[in-house]
Formats: C-alpha cells, sequence, structure tokens
C-alpha cells in the first residue's frame, strides 16, 4: 500500500504491484473499493505493474466533506499519476470508474494514455426528459430523475443500509454466490451517506456521448449479459469511440455487474489478450 495527498489536502491510499512494463491503472465503481481487483492484481500483475486506488470517501481513503464529484475524481487520478510519475500508462474503469476516465480525457486529454479499458458503465446513467426514447436506450440510462432522487432520499435515510444492500443485490441477475454478494455488500459500507450520496447525484448527472468520439486511444467496451447495465449500451459506446472492440460476457460466464470478481480467469484473459 502507498499514499498520496491531492492538492487539496485528501489523503488516497493506492496499491502498486511494482512489476515491469506498461503500467494498468484501474479505478473502481461507485461505493466500492479496489478491492474489487484483488483477483486482477495476482491475475494480471505477473507479467504488468498494476496500480489500484480507493478514490476520495471509499475504501480506506480520506472522507472529507469536499469533493464528491467525477471532475474532482478526475483530478485526484491525475495526482495519482502524477505522484507516481507515469508519463505512459494503460487505463481500465468498471462503472463509475470509467466515467472518471472520461471525464479524466475531457480534461487532460488521452497523451499519457496508451489503451483503455471501460467495463460496464452506460454512456449516461440517468434518461432526462430531454432525450428521445432512442437516445434513452443508447445511452443505458438505468433511473428517471425522480427514480435518482428517490434512491439518493433512500441512502441518506435511516434505512440507508438496507438501501445500501439492494442497490448492491439489483446488481446481481438469479441467484449470487453468497459470498460475494456479502464481500461486495460489506465493501459498500466504507462511503459515508455524506460522501456517496452527492457523489452518485454527480455521477448519474453526466452524460459522456459527445465525449466518446474524442477518446483516440485503442479501447476495449466490456459487458456481461447478467448485469444490471444493458449490452446494448455497451455495443452503443464501442459504436461511437472509434476502433473500439467489444466483449459481452455471456450469462454462463459471469452473470452480474463483477466479471472480474465473478469470472476472474475470463476477465483477466480477455484484458490481458487486449493489452498485450
Amino acid at each position: 500500500m502507498g499514499e498520496l495527498t491531492t492538492n487539496d489536502g485528501v489523503r488516497l491510499a493506492y496499491r502498486d504491484s511494482g512489476g515491469a512494463g506498461i503500467p494498468l491503472v484501474m479505478l473502481h465503481g461507485w461505493g466500492q473499493t479496489q478491492e474489487m481487483f484483488r483477483h486482477q492484481l495476482e491475475g494480471l500483475a505477473p507479467t504488468r505493474r498494476v496500480i489500484t486506488l480507493d478514490l476520495r470517501g471509499h475504501g480506506v481513503s480520506g472522507k472529507p466533506r469536499h469533493g464528491y464529484r467525477i471532475a474532482r475524481l478526475a483530478r485526484d487520478v491525475l495526482d495519482l499519476v502524477d505522484h507516481l510519475a507515469l508519463d505512459r500508462f494503460d487505463a481500465l474503469g468498471w462503472s463509475m470508474g470509467a466515467s472518471v476516465w472520461w471525464s479524466f480525457m475531457d480534461q487532460y486529454g488521452t497523451g499519457r494514455i496508451r489503451r483503455f479499458v471501460a467495463v460496464d458503465q452506460p454512456a449516461a446513467v440517468a434518461a432526462v426528459p430531454w432525450m428521445t426514447r432512442e437516445e434513452q436506450q443508447d445511452s443505458g440510462a438505468i433511473f428517471d430523475v425522480a427514480g435518482l432522487l428517490e434512491l439518493g432520499a433512500a441512502l441518506a435515510g435511516p434505512d440507508g443500509d438496507q438501501a445500501r444492500y439492494d442497490f448492491v443485490r439489483g446488481m446481481f441477475s438469479g441467484e449470487p454466490d453468497p459470498g460475494l454478494l456479502a464481500f461486495v455488500a460489506g465493501q459498500i459500507k466504507s462511503t459515508p451517506p455524506y460522501a456517496g450520496v452527492p457523489l452518485l447525484f454527480d455521477h448519474c448527472a453526466q452524460d459522456w456521448r459527445d465525449v466518446l468520439p474524442r477518446v483516440d486511444v485503442p479501447t476495449l467496451v466490456v459487458g456481461c449479459d447478467g448485469s444490471h447495465v444493458s449490452p446494448g449500451s455497451q455495443a452503443f459506446i464501442a459504436s461511437r469511440i472509434p476502433g473500439a472492440r467489444l466483449h459481452v460476457f455471456p450469462a454462463d460466464v459471469a452473470n452480474s455487474h463483477f466479471p472480474f470478481l465473478e469470472n476472474p480467469s475470463a476477465f483477466n484473459s480477455v484484458v490481458d489478450k487486449f493489452l498485450s
């Protein structure tokens, strides 16, 4: 484990395998932690340097009372890669982590990124009224505005623990492995409501469709038939990023929003082949 302090004074915890070759910087999703990638540190690190991070408000990183916006998280990642003096690296973002990378590219460009992997993240999470029905479907919108506000209120309310559990449970199809569900549900408890709720609102308010055509590095988009995120939305993202590849795990390989936990060997093989 290592630590850095961001330019606004927040302590962030990261893990660096210290391997050789082009580094791979992996970002987790909302309410989760770098422990999501425990199988990738083991499975990918033998052939490359793997770096994971607890975003602010998550895991064992600092939990200040400010900065819970995607743009700020992207700046935190810039602080990380500057701290580690990474002039060239591969980037992987899962769920909200992909949004953080899109924000990073939007603000700071792609000059330091060699290859990019986006895992199971819609181009826009909220179905706003000015989207057509087709645009809502392509973007992969999960909530309407009323539903987003209702979720935020539940997460911040007295039954927030149950709301967080139900939110996580909805990311699995069928009957998940009890140990895996318990692990994911446990990790989300590290993010307090004062951090998680405004960040979720900001995250869901973003629309990355205009950024996608400007992603000018080789890109792999990964979806999953068993996820709550529509595989069709992942095909749309791959169609908008020039030259992007698409890989959708069938339900008999991975049946959730967490293919890297559910079937690490299959996930690692797909990512390793692309990055190599």
